[in-house]
């Protein structure tokens, strides 16, 4: 049996006033989108792992190299891949911080926080291949990380996921949320 509520996506900003009525199927494309993403950021992580690869993750193959010229960050990547002990930080980060985006986004735990995380890195990406043409503005990695962005507008954590049942979790006699109102900017 399928129960049916009429919802409406309102915003107000700048004067400009945008109203909408999702479909009913929209709530399982949410989910669908979540795990979609969560899926290519844990296996992007995964596969940056020596176990799994059979190499070490080097970003400096990256930094130095896939980083176009033209680009406002290819001086700021090119020193990041000199500095020998940031180097290995970031070699730790990317692929750690993939993986534990990927399994929030699938489990739908603390989907902003995790969206957000994935926004910056593909946010990261793009300034990297960055060539300063309009079509830029049509980059996979930009379309990704307004796609994680979306997902945390959406509060894609409460469709489906462990955002809605993290947030009433009592404590001291309160949910979550209300002994602790800024966490529900890190739950969706």
């Amino acid at each position: 049996m399928s129960t049916t509520t009429r919802n409406r996506l309102e915003s107000r900003y700048g004067g400009i006033d945008l109203v909408g009525e999702p479909h009913a199927l929209s709530a399982w494309f949410v989910v669908a989108l979540r795990a979609v993403m969560g899926g290519m950021m844990l296996f992007a992580g995964l596969g940056k792992f020596a176990v799994v690869s059979g190499e070490a993750f080097d970003a400096s193959g990256f930094l130095l190299h896939g980083v176009d010229p033209a680009s406002p960050v290819s001086g700021l990547y090119a020193a990041m891949a000199g500095n020998a002990m940031l180097l290995e930080v970031i070699n730790v980060v990317v692929p750690v911080t993939q993986v534990l985006i990927g399994v929030a986004l699938i489990a739908g735990a603390f989907v902003r926080l995790a969206a957000l995380g994935g926004a910056i890195q593909m946010s990261m990406f793009f300034l990297g291949g960055w060539e300063g043409a309009w079509l830029a503005l049509f980059d996979y990695t930009l379309i990704y990380a307004v796609v994680f962005l979306a997902l945390a507008a959406f509060g894609a954590g409460r469709i489906l996921g462990l955002d809605r049942y993290i947030a009433q979790l009592q404590v001291g006699g309160q949910a979550l949320v209300e002994r602790f109102p800024k966490l529900r900017y890190l739950l969706s």
